[in-house]
């Protein structure tokens, strides 16, 4: 039975799709860019890094951010924004040059001759994506690949961190868009960032100068519901003393809490999925514990000891599929130490086999295949070849 409040949401959304309609034959703002961030998240990922660059660039270009309602209180202070599904938003996209965009736009648009769409994609591919989901009934289950394929037709460039991920999105997300091999703008931070800014971070989350940060950053399962953590951070941080501290992030699926730990700077474990930027996480890091999340490529780009932990490889692989063994050990496919319990985990530590030469040598091969593009300039490449700014002459 309808409701009245249904019949109202009803209402206007056909309102709002009725004056989209009439928007669509209006002229396009050459000046205009729309962003989007992980299904209108807020500001985050790579398209927050070439909306930083773009306003440097090219000021002359108005960035606007698409924003879910859920998420608006996220919107840093001073960032326009339109709300997803408003008057507002839908005017915006039906009249921006340009869509960034590192996952979709929900609601469906048309897009429009002359409208230029970059896909920054979020990760580079270790976990199956796109087309090769069919393969798995669980992932095939949940996706419309139809709905996949036509958004891939607004495409008209796919950005790489990497020729893996290249390789990758030309199978499964098959389209006539350009790759743009111009490295992740996101990573451009791990090149940048001062030994000041680290510090600064680092006395922001209450860590203290002689202690070890440990970010333990797992990727989400399709194979459960809700967040559970496969090592035990609490014993981890009792077992290795006081010199450590345990940063733990849960999966944004999973909303803004691992559940574990606390959120405040005390403590030796410590809730930090709510922090707005990953990127710093990383940085005030020494070291990260990971599975198959595509953050070990990013972190990479550090040269900081990145240890796999994984006790459900099997189950993983069976349910969602790999590119490659990130645990095999191989060079160029691992990146560190492999764990599978928690007793190894913490004996990991304790023997130092985490930044062994064993382990560096393993993450110097990683790098080299999954970084060559990332040396802090990615954005500024990005920005000039999206928004088409020339370079500027050499000074004589």
């Amino acid at each position: 039975m309808l409701t009245r409040a249904s019949v109202k949401r009803y209402v206007r959304r056909q309102v709002m799709r009725a004056a989209y309609r009439t928007d669509l034959h209006r002229p396009l703002d050459p000046n205009l860019a729309v962003y989007g961030a992980y299904w209108n998240r807020g500001v985050a990922c790579n398209p927050a890094a070439i909306h930083a660059k773009a306003r440097e660039l090219a000021p002359h270009i108005r960035g606007v951010w698409a924003v879910s309602s859920r998420h608006r209180d996220r919107m840093p202070p001073g960032v326009p924004y339109v709300v997803e599904g408003s008057r507002p938003y839908w005017r915006a996209m039906a009249t921006a040059t340009y869509l960034v965009n590192n996952s979709s736009f929900p609601g469906g648009f048309t897009k429009r001759p002359g409208q230029r769409y970059l896909q920054t994609h979020h990760g580079t591919p270790l976990k199956t994506m796109g087309l090769d989901q069919r393969a798995y009934p669980e992932l095939a289950r949940k996706a419309d690949f139809g709905k996949i394929l036509a958004h891939v037709g607004q495409w008209d460039f796919s950005l790489s961190a990497n020729p893996h991920s290249t390789g990758i999105w030309d199978r499964v997300y098959p389209g006539s868009y350009a790759h743009l091999d111009l490295g992740y703008p996101r990573n451009d931070v791990y090149f940048t960032a001062t030994a000041e800014d680290i510090a600064k971070i680092r006395a922001e989350l209450g860590i203290h100068p002689d202690q070890i940060a440990l970010l333990y950053a797992p990727t989400h399962r399709d194979y459960r519901e809700g967040f559970v953590p496969d090592l035990d951070a609490e014993r981890l941080a009792r077992e290795l003393g006081s010199d450590y501290v345990v940063l733990v992030r849960a999966h944004y699926f999973y909303g803004r809490s691992a559940g574990v730990g606390g959120s405040t700077p005390t403590g030796r474990v410590r809730d930090v999925t709510a922090h707005p930027r990953v990127e710093e996480l990383c940085l005030a890091a020494d070291a990260l514990i990971t599975d198959y999340s595509s953050l070990a490529f990013d972190y990479a780009c550090l040269d900081r000891p990145i240890v796999v932990h994984a006790p459900d490889r099997d189950l993983y692989r069976t349910t969602r599929g790999m590119y490659f063994d990130l645990l095999s050990g191989r060079p160029g496919d691992t990146p560190g130490a492999v764990t599978a319990t928690s007793g190894e985990l913490v004996e990991v530590f304790r023997t130092g086999e985490w930044r062994s030469p064993a382990s560096a040598a393993l993450r110097t091969a990683f790098r080299e295949r999954f970084c060559p593009y990332d040396d802090g300039h990615a954005a500024e490449r990005v920005v000039r070849r999206f928004f088409a700014v020339p370079f500027a002459p050499p000074s004589r």
